[in-house]
């Protein structure tokens, strides 16, 4: 990673954005407006399918809309998934889908996949892809549905993967996890500094 790369993170999530400022990576936002289009089935192929899908959307709109340019872009796309016994769980349609989500999920364990691809933009050519998934193990509690009604009712899981948020009241219903925490939350921020470094 060369001091002039430019770094742009195709994710409007203010979760990904936090983990990007926290390791004091500087960036900007552009948002990919694809239309996700899922071919695979299993959860790490669907994570690095849409993290693919989003990172290339993006950086094909940087080369439309860029000058030529003599120093690099970095594109990143991520997606995470919930998935347990291979059903994959994404943002749920409303409240009731949310409920049923934490219904199935709890008093088990489940794992969350993010899938992370980064595009490199040179002189108006994307000459450097690269993708990789990371996976955490969470261990819901046996919580009861008055827990799952209160927690609906917050409002929070109606943008998760999930239906919960473990960094804020969603940390409730999780007793334990194995694995990169941050990834739960939406990015594995450490694996992609390091990944970085290196590309």
């Amino acid at each position: 990673m060369n001091t002039t790369d430019t770094i742009i993170l195709a994710s409007n999530s203010p979760r990904r954005r936090e983990l990007m400022a926290q390791v004091g990576l500087e960036y900007e936002v552009i948002p990919s407006e694809v239309e996700e289009i899922v071919t695979k089935t299993i959860p790490s192929d669907v994570v690095l399918e849409l993290s693919e899908q989003k990172c290339l959307d993006v950086a094909k709109g940087v080369i439309r809309n860029l000058p030529t340019q003599e120093y690099d872009i970095i594109v990143i796309g991520a997606d995470t998934v919930v998935a347990n016994d291979n059903r994959i769980y994404g943002k749920p349609a409303n409240e009731d889908d949310a409920k049923r989500m934490l219904s199935d999920l709890r008093g088990h364990s489940h794992s969350v996949f993010t899938g992370v691809t980064f595009a490199k933009v040179h002189d108006k050519e994307i000459v450097e892809t690269r993708s990789f998934y990371e996976e955490t193990l969470v261990y819901m509690l046996d919580y009861s549905d008055d827990i799952i009604d209160m927690y609906v009712a917050s409002g929070e899981p109606l943008d998760k993967a999930g239906a919960y948020g473990i960094q804020g009241l969603g940390a409730i219903l999780v007793e334990r996890i194995e694995g990169d925490y941050n990834n739960v939350v939406g990015l594995p921020i450490s694996k992609v500094y390091h990944e970085l470094l290196t590309f």
